[in-house]
């Protein structure tokens, strides 16, 4: 039962995460979803360091970022 609930909770937070997504910009997105990855990266890679984990996200926004802003036509 406790696996039910955790798993309820946390399909509300990503569909709450999502609707905030609606108006963003395609640089937005990809700085959030870059970061997103590049933190899971970085915790998988470095066994769950708080260093690695930061350092994914970090660079995973930037990389986002800049994809999205290509996508824009910047």
């Amino acid at each position: 039962m406790k696996i039910r609930t955790q798993a309820s909770i946390g399909a509300a937070l990503v569909a709450l995460a999502l609707g905030g997504c609606a108006d963003m910009s395609p640089s937005e997105k990809g700085t959030v979803a870059g970061a997103a990855i590049g933190g899971l990266a970085g915790n998988a890679v470095t066994g769950g360091s708080t260093v690695g984990t930061v350092g994914g996200a970090v660079a995973g926004g930037v990389i986002g970022h800049e994809v999205g802003e290509r996508r824009e036509g910047r």
